[in-house]
């Protein structure tokens, strides 16, 4: 049991760690908007996230049942080596995450996390015990549509809101339905916060409790195979909102500014548009990487307006990171864990 709890602490401490960087990088995405198009400062835009963010992760826990149980086969290890396992995949997760959030690239944290964890079972016991199954129809469908689904999301947004406009406020000076908007986002970046919360606050959430459960401290019941402590919820929400208040501004500065000019009505499509894909997906447990949806949307919400309103060089870079977020991740996690081995 000793041991155990050394693992367990290990865990949490790197858990955390990722949590912050976590913060860092993607939880700047529900705020970045509301922030460039100066609805709202940057600290009352950190605060609103921050609550929002918290009570997304008390309301739905499937993205941490994903994260924690859909990944690697506990079942097909011993104890020691899935915990093993998860800490390779936390270790191979901050180093990516921490290289990506220093240079200011949006990638996906989550997306981070499941490809060190990917990476450190396939070193660890082989293709036997990564769950395909639920990779296929909770991960790899949630990559391949979660910058699809943001970029029409927020095309459609913002079409719907420039007819709007144009029917009941053609004659409105644009300062004045700027400040319309300007507070409506103030909605839109508290609905974005909370989607992000039932989805990204989960990740360390989910591998915390996966470690609890296989070292015993959490007995769970045939009812609620997967119980996330509130302690938990309450530490790795608090832990993000930091990393977002220390390090996020360089990706806030990419959303926000570099991927395309925005205005108040952008970003308040761009934000309702990638909550509501977010908040689908969550509900089913998918783990999508809110960087790609929320970015996407950015760009879709300006894509029909103006084309040259984007800066296609900081498209290309988030598109690189992508695509090999989950390779580079898996071998980090890999190399993590074969190193580990020997220690």
């Amino acid at each position: 049991m000793e041991s155990a709890l050394v693992y367990v602490i290990v865990i949490i401490i790197l858990a955390l760690i990722y949590d912050f960087l976590n913060g860092a990088n993607d939880s700047a995405n529900a705020i970045a908007t509301v922030i460039a198009t100066k609805a709202l400062t940057p600290l009352k835009a950190l605060g609103l996230a921050s609550l929002f963010n918290l009570a997304g992760a008390f309301v739905f826990t499937e993205v941490a049942k994903t994260v924690g149980k859909g990944i690697v086969s506990a079942t097909d290890l011993t104890a020691t080596i899935f915990l093993v396992v998860l800490i390779s995949g936390l270790i191979g997760a901050i180093i990516w995450t921490f290289i990506c959030t220093t240079v200011g690239i949006p990638i996906s944290v989550t997306h981070s996390l499941v490809g060190a964890i990917m990476g450190a079972g396939l070193v660890a016991g082989g293709t036997g015990v990564i769950q395909w199954s639920i990779l296929t129809n909770k991960v790899f469908i949630a990559i391949a549509l979660g910058p699809f689904v943001g970029f029409v999301a927020g095309a459609l947004l913002f079409a719907l809101i420039s007819w709007l406009l144009y029917l009941f406020f053609k004659n409105t000076p644009e300062p004045g339905t700027e400040r319309i908007f300007r507070k409506l986002q103030i909605i839109s970046a508290s609905f974005m916060a909370f989607s992000h919360g039932m989805n990204d606050t989960q990740n360390a959430m989910g591998v915390i409790t996966a470690a609890l459960i296989t070292s015993g401290f959490i007995a769970t019941s045939t009812g609620e195979s997967f119980p996330v402590p509130w302690w938990v919820k309450i530490i790795c929400g608090s832990v993000m909102a930091l990393g977002t208040l220390l390090m996020g501004w360089k990706v806030i500065r990419t959303v926000g500014w570099r991927l395309t000019k925005l205005e108040p009505k952008h970003g308040f499509a761009a934000e309702t548009g990638a909550g509501l894909a977010v908040m689908a997906v969550s509900v089913v447990g998918m783990p999508v990487s809110t960087t790609h949806v929320i970015g996407s949307a950015v760009i879709g919400g300006t894509f029909f307006q103006s084309l040259r309103r984007i800066r296609w060089s900081e498209v290309g870079k988030m598109i690189t990171a992508w695509i090999i977020t989950i390779p580079l991740a898996a071998a980090i996690g890999g190399a993590a864990y074969w190193i580990l081995q020997f220690i």
